[in-house]
């Protein structure tokens, strides 16, 4: 695998990484917007699986410089 293909490959993994911390924005997002007054509770637990998603982000581009 060339180079080239290989940091390809880097960031689409990492575009994975990045899409699931937006997810995660997104669910908190529509709780706020619409259910929180029935959904409040599910708001620690999501927003402890951002900081643990984002330290995944953080991390991996760390290993990579050419990341933006």
């Amino acid at each position: 695998m060339s180079s080239n293909e290989q940091e390809k490959e880097i960031k689409k993994e990492y575009a994975g990484y990045k899409r699931k911390v937006v997810e995660l924005a997104g669910e908190i997002h529509d709780i706020v917007e619409d259910t929180i007054w029935t959904d409040y509770e599910r708001l620690l637990t999501l927003s402890e699986s951002v900081q643990v998603a984002m330290k995944d982000v953080v991390d991996f581009k760390a290993k990579h410089d050419f990341l933006k």
